[in-house]
């Protein structure tokens, strides 16, 4: 029967005690045997003594003392077991230091080295020296120079145990130090979902049946969502009884014996306690092309149970390996889960659950956090849009660290567009409220994914009101809005622009954001006739991203300055086509009425003397901010003559001209 872990600790420390109380004996038996016979016999006797106490102490232990543990996990010899045990001696019984020297002869000598363990204590063997032997092949032992110096012959250099493993025959389990800023603890999640929680019972099952092979089949997980892989392997692990850790990719050392040494290492750990790996691939932060010979080599040569996590199905040489594609929860699954996460206030959704699940695709942990975060003691205070938020807050944190985010305030009063515009922009807020009823409800989406995204296109002059679009449609929807810089996203190295864009909707998909796409003619253009290479690869990444869009769960907006340079044929594979046009006179007065703040102090400002400016909108809005400062720096309402210096001031900037006629009577 086994014990309880503090009976067990009581009889562990007891053992080592009396292992190294035997130690300790073998050692004066070697100052005796310098000495005289009476002096040998009386250390003799202690040694029998000290051995009868840690038999009578560990024979009926379950599980055995550490010591004996190790001993059989790392196969020590007899000898080899005692030059441990003559090392941990020293780090835990001040006697040792003193026994040391005087078994040495020499008080400079007050520590364990190899020539001593060879003369005090029995079944002494050279071989047990070599490198490839237990002591130094698991660096259970290690050599530490001579007063810094390394010259010394290896039998005189003290000798000292490695920290990990005096902890380990202490009693005490903790990682590696110098594991511990690489390997991260993987916290197993409460539960899965049915799929997730079916793989996961596939991986267990797979290395139970190849438990006694020392390379495992590694297990490749490829993904869109980081954090599910992460339970999928804590979960198989967790049926297995063992540990967990995560390893970034990018962590791994560059020099290939900083790579041995850390496998070694590693490979020493999960023996001490099983465990696993869990090399994190995944694309947040391209492996550098150098690197991937590294991460290749670690895959092919680190022991045990390794789960490969990636966003793309990853080729493993060098040992065998089992993949599975980890894919979102079926509704129906997410459905049982958020029905269990709120309870009965589920059934006070009337429906809507149905709006929530084709917005937002949450793992079964996030279904829950955003149930906890939505909940309120008072039933009357609990509300289906303090879901909605807070099933938005599960979702931005990819999202954060790929693009900027902006706070939608503009409403559709604030858009002055021809109506045509606005109710396009109206159809769009349909096609996404509606997606849900249409796509799975009617049967829509049966007839295959493609083309079943909502995307749109604004083109027009710069200032023309596209991102205040975007905002109205994010704040109508009540999504988060994303912009996303093309130019910043394309790259000259080829596939890199196709990760890039990959990693900005797998971040966006869980929540169905709004992605604004910004400078869409970064990417976009006349098709190129295919000349070269650099030509064929420019139209797969526009394919690629044109086929993200139309798959995206959520809305994507390009924008463009030109219509004109964009190619037909992507047009004809967007759903929306805004056009918006250089506000006229009229729409600029419309402006100008609504764009200082009702706090804003003004004084005789003349609309229809503002509206000849031949601006856009988002000029008039620098105006009218520049304006506002210059009146605040004289302690006076915005006067149109502080109106005209902030003109004056953008017409600059925009190099053109500002015509009298545009100007005349202000002032």
């Amino acid at each position: 029967m086994n014990m309880t872990l503090d009976k067990w600790q009581e009889m562990n420390q007891s053992a080592l005690s009396a292992a190294l109380a035997v130690v300790r004996g073998h050692l004066l038996c070697a100052v005796a045997r310098a000495q005289d016979e009476a002096n040998l016999l009386e250390a003799t006797r202690r040694v029998e003594a000290a051995q009868e106490s840690y038999l009578a102490v560990s024979s009926s232990a379950s599980p055995p003392p550490a010591v004996e543990t190790l001993c059989a996990l790392f196969d020590l010899s007899p000898f080899e077991r005692e030059v441990l045990l003559l090392c941990a001696g020293m780090e835990l019984d001040a006697t040792f230091a003193s026994a040391c020297a005087a078994a040495q002869q020499d008080p400079q000598q007050a520590f364990p080295t190899f020539s001593l363990a060879l003369a005090a204590l029995p079944q002494a063997y050279w071989s047990a020296l070599k490198p490839d032997a237990p002591l130094r092949y698991w660096r259970l032992v290690e050599f530490t120079p001579t007063g810094g110096s390394c010259s010394a012959p290896l039998t005189t250099r003290p000798l000292r145990i490695d920290e990990r493993v005096l902890h380990y025959l202490t009693g005490i389990e903790q990682l590696d130090e110098r594991l511990m800023n690489l390997f991260e603890p993987v916290t197993p999640a409460q539960a899965l979902m049915p799929a997730h929680q079916a793989i996961a019972q596939r991986i267990a099952h797979l290395w139970s049946r190849a438990a006694r092979q020392t390379l495992l089949p590694a297990i490749s997980l490829y993904h869109s969502d980081g954090a599910t892989a992460r339970a999928i392997a804590a979960g198989a692990c967790a049926q297995l009884g063992v540990n967990i850790y995560s390893l970034h990719a990018h962590s791994l050392p560059s020099n290939s014996n900083d790579l041995s040494l850390l496998i070694r290492l590693w490979e020493r750990e999960s023996r001490l306690r099983p465990g696993a790996v869990l090399l994190d691939c995944d694309d947040d932060q391209p492996i550098e092309m150098g690197s991937e010979s590294i991460v290749n080599d670690f895959i092919r040569r680190v022991p045990g149970a390794l789960i490969i996590s990636s966003q793309e199905r990853r080729k493993v040489n060098g040992r065998s390996a089992t993949s599975f594609e980890v894919q979102r929860a079926t509704s129906g699954e997410q459905r049982a889960v958020w029905e269990a996460a709120l309870g009965h206030r589920a059934q006070r959704l009337d429906g809507q659950l149905d709006t929530l699940m084709s917005q937002f695709s949450l793992s079964l942990t996030g279904i829950y956090s955003a149930a906890a975060d939505a909940n309120v003691e008072q039933d009357s205070l609990w509300s289906f849009d303090g879901l909605w938020d807070a099933c938005r807050n599960q979702t931005r944190p990819r999202l954060e660290e790929l693009g900027q985010y902006i706070d939608s305030v503009a409403a559709w009063d604030d858009l002055v567009l021809p109506e045509a515009q606005k109710e396009t922009l109206r159809d769009i807020v349909t096609h996404v409220r509606q997606r849900a009823k249409v796509y799975e409800t009617w049967g829509f989406a049966s007839k295959g994914s493609r083309g079943l995204g909502i995307s749109a296109l604004f083109a027009g002059a710069s200032g023309t009101g596209k991102t205040m679009a975007a905002e109205v449609l994010a704040r109508e929807l009540r999504l988060d809005l994303y912009r996303i810089d093309l130019s910043s996203i394309v790259s000259k190295y080829i596939g890199e622009t196709e990760k890039n864009l990959r990693r900005v909707f797998d971040a966006a998909e869980a929540g169905g954001a709004i992605l604004l796409f910004d400078e869409a003619d970064a990417l976009f253009g006349k098709r190129s006739e295919v000349k070269d290479s650099h030509d064929r690869y420019a139209n797969i990444e526009v394919s690629y991203l044109l086929q993200r869009m139309e798959c995206y769960r959520g809305l994507a907006i390009l924008t463009t300055n030109m219509r004109s340079a964009l190619d037909v044929a992507f047009l004809r594979r967007i759903r929306f086509v805004v056009q918006f046009p250089f506000p006229d006179a009229a729409q600029r007065a419309e402006i100008w009425r609504h764009i200082f703040p009702s706090r804003t102090p003004t004084e005789g400002i003349a609309i229809d003397h503002l509206s000849q400016l031949s601006v856009a909108g988002g000029n008039i809005r620098n105006i009218a901010l520049n304006a506002a400062f210059l009146a605040a720096g004289a302690k006076e309402p915005v006067r149109m003559r502080h109106l005209l210096r902030a003109a004056q001031s953008e017409y600059a900037k925009l190099e053109k001209p500002l015509a009298d006629v545009e100007i005349a009577g202000w002032v």
